[in-house]
């Protein structure tokens, strides 16, 4: 059974067909990267998936559950962490901070119970923060936790946000073009540690326009055009596929013919 899988995806912005009829499926410990041209349809697919758009058809799975009308924070405590490309950070707060916050979707007391400190609150905080750092470490910015989250490069601010969501222990990472702006060193770097994380067992999907980044991680790569799956399979069959080819060009490739 796949960890995340989506079924017949469709979405609508008034009389564009933004995602029509997408399915794919995410194993565990598999990196699934899903790659298309600009306006293929990719970043309306993440919403889909990680819960902040809802499908006009078709539906979300999460370990063989219907997830598709769950809300975000629902997902994420089920299991389903998130990266943005954009850096969600909150600033005036830690390294360590930022990353604790990730694992506040598994915490078992309440409000009261923070807020008179009661002792198993502070066990959990005393659990969480260990988890915390543990997360740091794993993707290098141990040495780090006590800086103030901003002051960080862009490529460790990519880094923190994916600790702060394995803070939170989850089945699948979902990544949305994490290597955009970095430089040589920095997304090697990343693609280091995404490395790291599938020889771990962590299942990820990743949301990527860059071909040869994705190529070298992935498992299995989709390619969106227009909204729709044009292509799937191993990064090798798929960096030959004319139709690949053409959707990136914008025209039709060597030898291609229509139909």
């Amino acid at each position: 059974m796949s960890v995340l899988a989506a079924e017949g995806l469709t979405r609508r912005f008034g009389g564009v067909v933004a995602v029509d009829g997408v399915s794919l499926a995410v194993g565990a410990g598999e990196l699934h990267a899903v790659i298309g041209p600009n306006g293929a349809g990719k970043s309306t697919l993440f919403h889909l998936l990680s819960g902040h758009l809802r499908p006009d058809a078709g539906r979300v799975l999460f370990q063989g559950r219907p997830i598709d009308r769950l809300r975000p924070a629902a997902r994420a405590r089920l299991g389903i962490a998130i990266t943005f490309q954009t850096t969600r950070l909150f600033t005036g707060m830690t390294v360590l901070e930022n990353a604790m916050v990730g694992g506040h979707t598994r915490a078992r007391h309440d409000f009261t119970a923070a807020l008179l400190r009661l002792p198993a609150h502070r066990r959990e905080e005393a659990e969480l923060r260990q988890h915390a750092l543990a997360a740091l470490e794993r993707v290098g910015l141990a040495g780090e936790a006590g800086r103030p989250a901003e002051t960080l490069p862009l490529g460790q601010q990519r880094a923190l946000q994916v600790a702060r969501a394995l803070c939170g222990e989850p089945r699948v990472l979902l990544l949305d073009e994490p290597a955009a702006g970095l430089r040589a060193a920095e997304r090697q770097a990343l693609a280091e540690l995404l490395r790291a994380l599938r020889q771990q067992g962590r299942a990820m999907l990743l949301v990527e326009h860059d071909v040869a980044f994705v190529t070298a991680l992935a498992d299995t790569v989709t390619v969106l055009d227009r909204g729709r799956v044009i292509a799937e399979g191993p990064p090798a069959a798929i960096s030959g596929d004319p139709g690949v080819i053409a959707a990136y060009l914008g025209r039709e490739a060597p030898g291609h013919a229509d139909g």
